[in-house]
């Protein structure tokens, strides 16, 4: 696969479309058996924690600054600048801290500092009894798919797959406009605003137009929870996947995995995004590109299929709800995907 090639068309060509009126965010309301936490409002506050890898105080600042302007209180949780190796904190602190902010009711949103590794540690630890009588938006990707999974197995509770505390910019009036329109996107998601972007057109797209509940995150880490107490379930789903600094036959064998063990049966959609791919190693080469290999999988099925999309470990990362249902449209344009 050419990436540099498929990350600069990427950039260039996703786009948001328009944001639609605001969602009402006074009371909790379903979709589909899914509940989903009120929508935030000025005033509100947003806890920051870390479950997963170490970050600073320092490093931050930049997203409580930004937070802030946005109208909302910050608290932020003692596991940031605690380090334990690559862990912020302890599994004892990172899960004591996750918990303080679960059975917070005056904070409204949790959004993760970083991703990294460590949330699968204390997941089975954690108690939600407090988080499902009055849920709350939980942020978050990569390593914190194992919250997103967990939530839509368990709980049947949405949640937002974004960027964290650790993408946004240091300067707001040097960023790029793909970075400043990400992280607004994140805004957005938390102030119920309905939510729409489009990927280019890609000539291994299968076309089609579903509606379904969206679910997904980071490849890996939905194959590693198989079996577990956080197994994703994709049937009657629109699934989304990404991933980030695997050889293409680890990919391949991921997707046998999904495959396998019929998680790619039974969707109404399947969506691609960034895979950042680590370079075959000389005299190994694989003989397969992402598209060749996602096509394997799914040419008995008569879903769409969108590749390219603008979610993964990018800069055109935008905020994802998981749990809502979206219309995902595939056609001769391009695709679609926005909130229902």
């Amino acid at each position: 696969m050419n990436r540099k090639h498929f990350l600069s068309s990427f950039i260039a060509t996703a786009t948001v479309l328009p944001a639609f009126k605001t969602l009402a965010n006074t009371v909790e309301t379903e979709s589909s058996s899914f509940k989903i936490p009120p929508y935030l409002k000025s005033g509100d506050t947003i806890g920051i924690t870390s479950p997963a890898g170490y970050i600073t105080q320092e490093q931050i600042q930049p997203s409580v600054l930004q937070m802030q302007s946005w109208g909302f209180t910050v608290k932020v949780g003692n596991t940031i600048g605690k380090r334990d190796f690559t862990y912020g904190g302890t599994d004892e602190e990172r899960l004591a801290d996750f918990q303080q902010m679960l059975d917070d009711p005056a904070i409204k949103a949790i959004m993760c500092a970083r991703g990294g590794y460590g949330f699968v540690r204390i997941i089975d630890k954690l108690d939600f009894s407090s988080f499902r009588r009055k849920p709350k938006w939980i942020i978050g990707f990569s390593d914190i798919t194992v919250l997103h999974c967990h939530l839509a197995k368990n709980y049947g509770i949405a949640s937002i797959h974004s960027k964290m505390c650790n993408s946004f910019p240091d300067d707001w009036s040097k960023a790029e406009p793909i970075q400043i329109e990400t992280i607004l996107s994140v805004k957005n998601a938390l102030i119920g605003e309905q939510m729409g972007y489009t990927a280019p057109i890609n000539i291994n797209n299968k076309q089609g137009k579903v509606d379904g509940i969206l679910v997904g995150g980071n490849l890996s880490i939905i194959e590693t929870l198989a079996g577990s107490d956080s197994d994703l379930d994709t049937k009657d789903k629109i699934l989304f996947i990404e991933d980030t600094g695997e050889y293409l036959y680890s990919i391949d064998r991921m997707l046998w995995n999904l495959k396998r063990s019929g998680k790619l049966k039974n969707l109404k959609g399947l969506i691609v995004g960034g895979f950042k791919v680590k370079p075959d190693d000389v005299g190994e080469e694989f003989g397969k590109t992402i598209y060749d290999s996602i096509l394997e999988k799914v040419k008995e099925y008569n879903y769409p299929v969108a590749f390219d999309f603008p979610v993964g470990h990018q800069r055109n990362n935008f905020a994802l709800k998981c749990g809502v249902n979206h219309t995902l449209i595939v056609n001769e344009t391009g695709s679609v995907l926005r909130t229902i």
